[in-house]
């Protein structure tokens, strides 16, 4: 089953269903082939009311979900420019680094050494989830200066999830999966961890994929908490990398939801993030770029220590304003799971407060 969360309705929809658009947007259910949607406000109005329901709603959605792909219930045409994030906004959005070589290469990059228990505790930051971008909104920044890049990573929707719960429990309340941007300002980082509070300004809006989809949906490609797919990016058309996100994911979705509840419970509609997908090379050293043969990488930060480490110095510059970042997961027969993740780099320009309007006594 496929889920997305629609900006606005066609305006020839019913008006109830319309009133109900807001800052969460509207729950429609997509055809497997992503061309088809279907508003169910009858079900559940947002993802996150169905996600609070999940056990009453899921198999209504299912039945939804069964009669878009046959072709017997009415039905919108899916435009992926139209969705929001599947939550623009979370109860709670968590980022670990579940690959872990790709974590010492960035650390070896700001010259920090990697302690052993990296690789048998998770790294995980909490994000800010009040403003999670749709897919195809543009990644805004004052200055290029700041460093911005790309994370290509995979994420998930957890149910309620009991405080202590175990790693194995943990991977059935994954609710859905879907794919992530999280965007990151490499050149605020230095200074903000030296403060020893973790990331704030260095973390802007994360965008995610118009689609999340159920793991029973992905077939055996989604196994042991593990997604096994290559991670498709590509920079200004491109191709930038496609590591498989189930190769060297030292730490899988059932660990990941685990650590975050290991001292309180989680909110049905928390994101739970893995991190940058990375692959490590055939000799287990960093990867190459896929124009010398490798797998490539699913941020900048990546391929410019490996630079710094191969050549004295990195010559691949950060985003710049106007250029395009696409990610993207296929199926194995190259029909796009998610839809794509589609963004352009562009300055923020602050915008004047609107005043608030007086309000008027009632006679």
């Amino acid at each position: 089953m496929k889920l997305a969360t629609l900006k606005s309705l066609d305006q020839t929809l019913d008006a109830a269903v319309r009133a109900q658009v807001g800052r969460d947007g509207i729950l429609v259910v997509v055809s497997s082939d992503l061309t088809r949607c279907r508003a169910v406000p009858g079900i559940a109005a947002t993802l996150q009311q169905a996600l609070d329901h999940w056990a009453e709603v899921a198999p209504r959605l299912a039945e939804v979900a069964a009669e878009l792909d046959a072709g017997v219930t009415p039905f919108e045409a899916f435009v992926e420019s139209a969705c929001a994030a599947p939550l623009p906004r979370a109860f709670q959005w968590a980022d670990g680094s579940a690959y872990v070589n790709h974590v010492e290469l960035v650390r070896k990059a700001r010259g920090a050494d990697m302690p052993p228990s990296f690789w048998t505790d998770p790294l995980m930051y909490q994000g800010g989830s009040d403003s999670l971008l749709g897919p195809r909104d543009p990644i805004l920044a004052a200055d290029e200066a700041w460093g911005i890049d790309l994370e290509g990573e995979v994420a998930v929707i957890t149910g309620d999830v009991p405080m202590g719960v175990s790693a194995a429990d943990a991977r059935g309340l994954v609710r859905l999966v879907m794919l992530v941007n999280d965007v990151s300002l490499r050149g605020l980082i230095p200074a903000e961890l030296a403060k020893g509070f973790g990331f704030f300004q260095s973390k802007p809006s994360s965008a995610f994929s118009p689609v999340a989809v159920t793991p029973d949906a992905l077939g055996d490609a989604w196994r042991e908490g593990k997604l096994h797919l290559d991670l498709l990016s590509s920079i200004n058309g491109q191709p930038f990398g496609r590591p498989n996100a189930g190769v060297d994911m030292t730490f899988d979705f059932g660990q990941l939801i685990a650590h975050a509840a290991r001292t309180r419970p989680l909110s049905a509609g928390t994101i739970i993030g893995s991190g940058t997908v990375s692959n490590r090379g055939p000799d287990g050293g960093p990867g190459l770029p896929i124009s010398q043969g490798g797998v490539g990488y699913s941020c900048l930060a990546e391929v410019r220590t490996v630079e710094t480490l191969r050549q004295g110095q990195a010559t691949t510059p950060f985003l710049r304003f106007g250029d395009t970042v696409r990610i993207e997961m296929r199926d194995a027969q190259g029909a796009s799971i998610f839809g794509a993740i589609e963004q352009t780099v562009a300055p923020y320009r602050a915008q004047p407060a609107t005043p608030e309007p007086i309000p008027v006594p009632l006679p």
